[in-house]
């Protein structure tokens, strides 16, 4: 029987061990654990408190879910204000996400293809918004929305405008990521190449290769819309936080309940977009 024999010198051994060794970045799994537990925790807890808030009666120690039940039943007229606002904020978070597509995502592909030098002047002016408060943004839209209510109208809708501009950080630094991965003046010049036309290569070459990036550009969008109460509030229309604001005054644990659906919304929405996402991603990679 022969036996092998390994004729790598004792000199590369190590050197591949250092190498793995230093390849190795980042905190252990014991470190990922306790830093996974302790961010569990940190977000946990409040919404814990909040649900066991909402369970309280009146004796101490004893809980029940009559309110959640009043609540889903719809037996009761005191939260149509409530629901008023949902609806509203719903619809908001609509008109919202189809302004910032049709605004921002042709732009953006229009920079980047045609005038690359302006990339630092677009990111300039969609994070400005993020770093205005929003009292201060509401003192410049007042007189802005003196006209856009004589021309479309006092209804919540119309919040859709200063939405579009509040949620433009958040939008352009996540389509941006995904335009930053993918190489659309290549894809773009091979279909022109083909013949296609310039409407046909934003829709069906860019856009596809694009879609993790606008889902969740849509996705933080609506959750910014659901949070909103500052402009809403100083520019008299009702949304979701306006109401809860308004019902919390006469009953708090009614308005917890709201707000805490609404955040379950938001994450069961982030949730669908990220297995969207993956699921594209999973078919890319079998194609």
């Amino acid at each position: 029987m022969t036996r092998a024999v390994d004729t790598r010198t004792p000199e590369v051994r190590p050197a591949r061990r250092r190498r793995s060794q230093e390849l190795r970045l980042g905190p252990g799994p014991a470190v990922r654990t306790v830093i996974w537990v302790v961010l569990g925790l940190f977000f946990l807890i409040p919404l814990f408190s909040m649900v066991e808030f909402t369970l309280r009666t009146a004796k101490p120690g004893v809980y029940n879910i009559d309110r959640w039940v009043a609540v889903f039943s719809g037996e009761t007229t005191r939260y149509d204000r409530v629901y008023q606002g949902l609806g509203n904020s719903l619809v908001l978070a609509v008109v919202t996400v189809a302004i910032m597509l049709l605004v921002l995502l042709p732009t953006i592909v229009l920079v980047e293809l045609r005038f690359p030098k302006l990339r630092r002047l677009l990111e300039g002016i969609c994070l400005l918004p993020i770093m205005i408060p929003a009292i201060v943004m509401v003192v410049g839209l007042a007189p802005t929305y003196a006209v856009v209510t004589d021309v479309f109208g006092s209804g919540a809708w119309t919040l859709a405008f200063a939405y579009g501009i509040t949620v433009l950080p958040y939008a352009y630094r996540a389509i941006q990521s995904n335009v930053a991965a993918v190489d659309m003046i290549t894809l773009s010049e091979a279909a022109r190449s083909l013949g296609a036309p310039w409407w046909t290569v934003f829709w069906r070459v860019l856009v596809p290769d694009l879609r993790r990036g606008i889902l969740a550009a849509a996705a933080l969008s609506v959750a910014v819309v659901l949070g909103e109460f500052t402009i809403a509030s100083l520019l008299s229309r009702v949304n979701l936080q306006t109401s809860l604001l308004l019902v919390s005054q006469s009953d708090p644990f009614v308005a917890v309940i709201f707000a805490l659906l609404a955040l379950v919304f938001a994450f069961v929405l982030l949730v669908v977009v990220d297995r969207l996402v993956s699921v594209r991603r999973r078919r890319t990679a079998k194609g």
